[in-house]
């Protein structure tokens, strides 16, 4: 079975600015929210899930590959979207959870962490060993060359694994590689920086060349040929409350580099809160593989209030129980600040406008807790009690209200909250053309 990611390299190729973006998100509704728009508008679907939220371990979702894998496959089953339109993929796979190691075990977990992920049918494959390990010298720059070594003993490993695979699954599909890192840690940057640096021309080139040398040197000519994307930094980022715009006039001298470059295209992260102008520049240019993450869960989030404020304006002055989501979301995070702490700074008031409203949404690692899970049950049960009435979705919901009016979404408290993210997905699918991949 060909890949669907080697048409898209074909296309861009031939002069077509098609692309695709990638949820990154283990979120239940925002996937399912992706896998029916997929289903509607029959486009392919890819999925990433980060070292960190999926590992040999468990990472925090405690999902290992193979469970992640099992977990989308029954949300397509529930959607009726066909799993062979969904594309699986490992985002910054190395040694980005093990940097407390030295390269000897840091590499060996780095290995076996892309083994289960090759091993579970994953097919678009990140490998990322641009961060340094614990006997890395600290007060030098990791060499280029050093991480396209480990990078390419990776690629090594998902070579194995793959055979592996053949003789359990021989109709598997060959996975596809990206290799490089110009971004920030998964989730975004803590700062947005003044000035935000594209990646030089001489860096780009000076990446894949060391890479595949580094493959060559380990006879894996075979990966080599289905290494289909580079990241880079575009010029791209976001921060709490500001959005780097894309500007694709300082883009240009890294974009047209694409002409002397075969069989790659660029990959953009942290690509989320782009206008979706500004995404269709980037398809345009080059960047084919749009990664998106906090951007749906922000919207899930904003969905999730706007239900919360229709609940407490549709049980006024009555005894019913309310589910208090935002309350208890707030505070389960005060509670549990392991994953937000780090990230926000600033005063008090400060803090909790962030916990709330940062574009860096933190907010997604909590929803899973058990009191958030009550809350979120109790809000659906006493939304689905009653009809929402026109007057508080125009209110708090105004696109969904449109959708309802017009008999194109059901007035259901889950089906009003997937569709605020779609109104997210839809500019991604403006901007990628996805549909040429079929």
């Amino acid at each position: 079975m060909r890949h669907p990611l080697t048409k898209l390299i074909k296309l861009q190729k031939s002069g077509e600015a098609v692309g695709i973006y990638s949820a990154c998100s283990a979120n239940e509704y925002v996937l399912k929210a992706c896998m029916k728009r997929a289903l509607q508008t029959n486009t392919v679907l890819l999925i990433e899930a980060t070292s960190n939220q999926v590992d040999q371990y468990g990472g925090y979702t405690g999902m290992k590959p193979v469970d992640f894998k099992n977990f989308v496959q029954q949300l397509a089953l529930e959607v009726g979207l066909d799993f062979n339109k969904v594309v699986l993929g490992g985002d910054h796979l190395g040694p980005l959870t093990f940097t407390h190691l030295n390269e000897k075990e840091a590499m060996v977990e780095a290995n076996e962490l892309i083994r289960q992920y090759v091993l579970a049918g994953f097919t678009k494959i990140h490998i990322d060993t641009s961060m340094k390990v614990n006997d890395d010298a600290k007060d030098e720059m990791l060499q280029t060359e050093v991480i396209a070594r480990r990078g390419a003993e990776m690629a090594k490993t998902a070579t194995l694994a793959y055979q592996e695979l053949l003789l359990i699954n021989p109709d598997a599909m060959h996975p596809v590689y990206v290799v490089g890192s110009e971004v920030p840690i998964p989730g975004g940057a803590q700062e947005v920086e003044e000035e935000l640096q594209v990646t030089k021309v001489e860096d780009c080139n000076n990446t894949i060349n060391a890479f595949k040398q580094a493959f060559l040197k380990l006879d894996l000519q075979d990966a080599w040929d289905n290494v289909i994307g580079l990241v880079v930094q575009p010029g791209v980022e976001f921060g709490d409350e500001s959005v780097d715009e894309y500007n694709r006039e300082k883009a240009s001298e890294l974009t047209k580099s694409l002409d002397n470059i075969d069989n790659i295209i660029f990959e953009g992260h942290s690509t989320d809160y782009q206008t979706k102008i500004s995404l269709k520049e980037m398809v345009e240019d080059g960047i084919g593989i749009l990664k998106v993450g906090p951007g749906l869960t922000f919207a899930l989030r904003e969905g999730l209030f706007a239900l919360a404020h229709i609940e407490n304006a549709m049980y006024l002055n009555t005894d019913t129980k309310l589910s208090n989501l935002i309350e208890v979301l707030e505070e389960e995070m005060l509670t549990n600040p392991k994953n937000w702490q780090k990230h926000y700074h600033g005063t008090e008031d400060k803090l909790a406008f962030k916990r709330k409203y940062s574009f860096s949404d933190r907010m997604r690692y909590y929803l899973p807790a058990t009191n958030v899970q009550k809350a979120l049950d109790l809000l659906f049960a006493n939304l689905d009690d009653k009809t929402i009435p026109y007057s508080l979705l125009s209110a708090y919901m105004p696109i969904q209200y449109t959708k309802v009016r017009e008999r194109q979404l059901e007035n259901n408290a889950k089906e009003l909250l997937m569709d605020r993210v779609v109104n997210c997905v839809d500019e991604y699918l403006y901007a990628t053309q996805q549909q040429k991949l079929n």
